[in-house]
């Protein structure tokens, strides 16, 4: 199993990172379980403030951000200021 660095990045810095178009999870059931994750993980955040761990794939490689997710439309992840992730790019949420 190969090791992957990956990154921490702050929220702030999300707007100037360059995402690819292409969608990571090849399995429609993923992409719906990724789907869910987020929504839970929206409402924590507007319920309790609770923050989360974001992974995902800029055009450079991987970065995780902890934040709280405001919301969630069928292709971003909308974080505080107007701050887009791209759906697709996004491998994991805890």
């Amino acid at each position: 199993m190969k090791c992957v660095r990956i990154e921490t990045v702050n929220k702030e810095s999300i707007k100037s990172l360059q995402f690819p178009k292409e969608e990571l999870l090849s399995s429609i059931a993923k992409r719906k379980e990724r789907c869910n994750k987020l929504k839970r993980a929206m409402a924590l955040g507007n319920l309790e403030q609770e923050k989360v761990k974001i992974i995902f794939i800029d055009n450079e490689g991987f970065k995780r951000v902890e934040t709280t997710i405001w919301g969630v439309t069928d292709k971003n992840v909308i974080l505080k200021e107007s701050t887009l992730i791209p759906l697709g790019r996004i491998v994991s949420v805890a």
